[in-house]
């Protein structure tokens, strides 16, 4: 399964997220739940990167089963929190229909 901790301040501020294991919904290439959640979790660490020019902490395991993403707060806070945001609503579409092989948990 995949877990994606969200770690979320009182203050409603996203200030990182992880994610780590595997699916196993299918056999390795073909496993559209990690597909789609690597997706859209590098899709919105790109985004931010392109669009607000700053580059959050990334550290990557070497099997591509982990990612943690730590944002740090600046003066483009406001546009890095709705990418991660929108990014999480989209994780959370994903778990809706695939909730036995991806779990968001949020800490706060």
């Amino acid at each position: 399964m995949i877990k994606i901790i969200i770690d979320e301040k009182q203050s409603g501020r996203i200030s990182s997220f992880e994610m780590k294991g595997h699916a196993d919904f299918a056999e390795h290439g073909k496993d559209l739940v990690c597909a789609g959640a690597s997706a859209v979790s590098f899709g919105a660490v790109n985004a931010v990167i392109a669009l607000t020019g700053i580059t959050p902490d990334i550290e990557q395991g070497s099997d591509g089963g982990y990612l943690k993403v730590v944002f740090p707060e600046t003066e483009k806070d406001d546009e890095i929190q709705l990418i991660v945001r929108a990014m999480i609503v989209s994780l959370q579409t994903i778990e809706q229909d695939y909730g036995q092989h991806i779990k968001l948990i949020f800490n706060r």
